[in-house]
């Protein structure tokens, strides 16, 4: 569980030197431009969809319009967006939607280069399918209904197409707008929805039946903010039978929040709401009286561990309790063993040095015998991972290394156990997005058992994370979102040594955080970062910076994150579904940590943050005030005073260890709610 930008390069989107990328992206680039040359580019707006290439050419031409003899053109990727990735030949590769800068210098031996920036748009590929949602079977005559729809490419990607809706029988069901059905005469009808090659179908039925009345009836009386109450309606004839199957179209008022098309009510603010059933010219309606969820508590920083030679990467706390490690960043050789047997005081033991510029992630077996961790930047580009021993907790020793494949970079690294096959590390492959599985039943001695990857190229494909939870490993892939593999769960046969695909889950991220490149500029970074199953949720953290911010970072500047916190309801394993989400109203979202019913996040710019969970899900949980409490963990002695870059937290005997980025080791107590004096 951790940071998405490695330094020094290390992925596909690093594979022009950072430093010099971003120099040949910043906006002094006029100025070394020729007098009177210039670059001729075609295509002028190029365009590719996912999967595909596009040859960029270009010309240097002098004030006449005639070709600069000697002239060499060179291509350059200009952003991590990692949306794209041109060659030094002009061959550019979609990866992902979304816009991929790039530059094109014309050089002359002796002369100042003349270098331009092209924006590559990359786009979806053609309509395989389409997505309606709800599904009604029957509507009223007179009812109106409204169906969403996603077109999607074969690889999942969603498109912008308005499909083309057509009925079977207009005199029964007919097509209004965009997803909107009205429900005519009595009889039966499909409708069609269709956009390019993809086609979906919705069969519907219109009864006879004569609607004499909606009766709708809540779950609760009362509930809090945030809490999910599911309304009934029922419909019946003038002889007082119910009709069934039928789908209303609900509403509320007033006030803030949402209601689903299942009937799923939750309130944002108190107060008193009325929700309707809408069917046809009928419509029935029901109150719920609504209190504030009133969960706020306060926290207290117990103790603290500034660091100011490196910034801090990764915490993890060993199973004892009593001992925490620190990984550092940015040049950092190595990681702390740190005293926390009492945590007013931590104090640093001992240390591990590696070969590696940063030690992004660090885990323990859960018996606390066995630690390993990642390396990125090593001298040698020996990276991997570097397994210890733990008998001493606070002295850990190396007794082993596995390098084998992975010697472009290792991000993560998950350490989990079973019965049946022992102990396994899932780690990362930052150079081609493969998960690898590593024996360490014998941790002298690691081999690997298998690997599994997402299908597209290597290109373009990264694994950011990993969770591992009853025998399923939850993966950030980043650009292909969550992806669910069976590692011993046994719902699809799989095993560490075979891990089957379970599901997927992939959204829109360039939609999604659009906001980002309006306020910026082109070529954001933003990818499907972690995730964390919790009863029937995963809660998946996106990872999303503005170019110049992610410059920034790595100067040592203040610099701005951006990210959504997104709940999936996985209830069905194999078709996850997004129903809930956080969004910091500034900061943005990284590794988070389930205990209990609260969840506990280091949201970058927003510091820590600690949430309730309880209950059942939907919507946003920030408007919901389900906000229990946050720090801010800065000290003006820290790497970069004074400014909150929270990466994220380990929670261990009611103490949260909270690791920032800037300032270095927090322990934060959350304090128990006030009684209430009567």
């Amino acid at each position: 569980m951790t940071l998405s930008l490695p330094f020094p390069p290390m992925r596909l989107r690093h594979r022009i030197p950072f430093v010099f990328v971003v120099a040949l992206a910043a906006p002094a680039l006029r100025a070394q431009q020729g007098a009177s040359a210039r670059l001729v580019i075609t295509p002028a707006r190029p365009s590719v969809a996912v999967g595909d290439t596009v040859r960029i050419k270009a010309q240097l031409v002098d004030a006449q319009g005639k070709a600069v003899e000697g002239a060499k053109i060179l291509y350059a990727d200009a952003s991590q967006s990692e949306t794209g990735s041109v060659n030094r030949e002009g061959l550019f590769t979609g990866v992902a939607m979304g816009p991929s800068p790039i530059v094109v210098s014309g050089v002359v031996t002796g002369q100042k280069p003349v270098i331009q920036r092209v924006t590559v748009q990359v786009v979806p590929g053609p309509a395989a399918r389409i997505e309606l949602d709800p599904r009604p079977a029957r509507l009223l005559a007179g009812q109106v209904a409204r169906i969403a729809r996603r077109v999607l490419a074969a690889n999942g990607d969603q498109r912008p197409d308005v499909p083309t809706w057509t009925s079977s029988a207009p005199g029964v069901v007919k097509v209004v707008g965009d997803g909107i059905l009205e429900a005519v005469a009595p009889g039966k009808a499909t409708v069609t929805a269709s956009a390019g090659a993809a086609r979906a179908t919705l069969d519907l039925e219109v009864p006879r039946a004569t609607l004499a009345s909606v009766t709708v009836t809540p779950g609760a009386a009362q509930a809090r903010t945030g809490d999910v109450v599911r309304f009934t309606a029922t419909a019946k004839d003038a002889s007082g039978a119910a009709i069934g199957g039928l789908t209303p179209t609900w509403s509320f008022a007033p006030g803030q929040g949402q209601v689903d098309p299942d009937g799923a009510f939750v309130a944002y603010e108190p107060g008193t709401y009325a929700v309707t059933a809408q069917l046809g010219n009928r419509v029935g309606t029901a109150t719920i009286t609504v209190a504030a969820r009133d969960v706020r508590r306060k926290a207290t920083i117990v103790g603290t561990m500034v660091r100011t030679k490196f910034p801090t990467s990764e915490v993890w706390v060993h199973p004892n309790g009593k001992v925490a490690y620190l990984g550092t960043h940015l040049g950092g050789d190595r990681f702390y063993a740190i005293d926390i047997s009492n945590p007013a005081a931590p104090v640093i033991v001992d240390s591990v040095m590696a070969n590696t510029r940063l030690v992004n992630d660090i885990m323990t077996s859960a018996d606390g015998k066995v630690l390993v961790f990642t390396r990125e930047g090593a001298a040698d580009r020996k990276n991997g991972i570097v397994i210890c021993s733990t008998e001493d907790p606070l002295h850990p020793k190396v007794i082993s290394e596995f390098t084998t494949g992975v010697t472009g970079g290792v991000h993560s690294a998950f350490i989990y156990t079973q019965p049946r096959y022992g102990t396994h590390i899932y780690l990362t492959n930052d150079a081609i997005g493969t998960v690898h599985v590593i024996d360490i039943n014998d941790p002298a001695h690691p081999k690997e058992v298998s690997q599994w990857k997402t299908p597209r190229s290597d290109i373009g494909r990264y694994v950011h994370d990993i969770d591992v939870q009853d025998g399923l490993l939850y993966g950030s892939w980043w650009n292909d979102g969550l992806v669910i593999l069976d590692i011993g769960n046994g719902i699809k046969g799989g095993s560490p040594s075979n891990p089957q695909f379970v599901s997927q889950y992939k959204y829109d991220l360039n939609a999604l955080y659009k906001q980002v490149e309006q306020a910026n500029s082109p070529g954001f970074i933003r990818g499907t970062h972690t995730a964390w199953r919790h009863k029937n949720y995963v809660f998946i953290a996106d990872e999303v910076f503005a170019q110049e911010a992610a410059t920034d970072l790595f100067n040592g500047k203040v610099s701005r994150a951006y990210g959504r916190l997104q709940v999936l309801d996985v209830s069905d394993i194999t078709k996850p579904r997004s129903v809930a989400w956080y969004e910091p109203e500034f900061g943005g979202v990284h590794n988070v940590w389930v205990a209990g019913d609260t969840l506990y996040m280091g949201a970058y710019n927003a510091g820590f943050r600690a949430f309730d969970i309880g209950g059942e899900l939907r919507g946003d949980l920030r408007a919901q005030g389900r906000e229990m409490t946050m720090v801010n963990p800065v000290d003006p002695k820290g790497f970069l005073p004074n400014a909150a870059m929270t990466w994220g937290v380990v929670v261990k005997n009611g103490l949260a260890y909270v690791n920032d980025f800037n300032n270095g080791l927090f322990i934060v107590r959350m304090e128990p709610k006030p009684e209430v004096v009567p």
